[in-house]
């Protein structure tokens, strides 16, 4: 499944890039994200408990930062296990481009379920992603414009 699209945001790119590259204010942004550590170079650790129409699980993975363009654009490719639930797994490609008022963030993202989960159709995994993805770039342009400080 593809997803994708773009927020704009009053902030610099420099300061978007930062917020994109820390773990505490990506952990706040991930919906059921419980747990975001750094465990390598430029690779975070993870735990997220999800709810997928019936089937409810807790993934934990790990989320590599890969082609770093500072402060550009990267590739966040990542993958995690929720028992008998099954498993995830997905990469996005995430570009910076300076705008009159601040950044726009463009995204592209690619991810796939097996197990349980793939049982459910295509239809509530796709909107489910949607509804995610689009859950984290909210808090994630609030925070980084100030709004969000006590975002949780």
């Amino acid at each position: 499944m593809n997803i994708k699209g773009e927020k704009e945001m009053t902030a610099s790119r420099e300061a978007v890039w930062r917020a994109l590259n820390d773990p505490e204010v990506l952990r706040r942004c991930i919906p059921g994200c419980t747990l975001l550590e750094q465990v390598g170079p430029n690779e975070l650790g993870a735990t997220v408990s999800l709810a997928i129409g019936p089937v409810k699980a807790k993934f934990s993975g790990t989320v590599r930062l890969q082609d770093l363009v500072p402060p550009e654009s990267y590739r966040l490719e990542g993958e995690g296990q929720g028992g008998i639930a099954g498993f995830a797994k997905g990469a996005a490609n995430v570009r910076l481009v300076e705008t009159e008022r601040g950044t726009l963030l463009e995204y592209q993202a690619d991810s796939a379920v097996g197990g349980k989960i793939a049982q459910l159709g295509s239809r509530l995994i796709e909107s489910t992603a949607r509804k995610l993805s689009d859950q984290f770039f909210t808090k994630f342009v609030a925070i980084v414009e100030g709004a969000g400080q006590n975002v949780t």
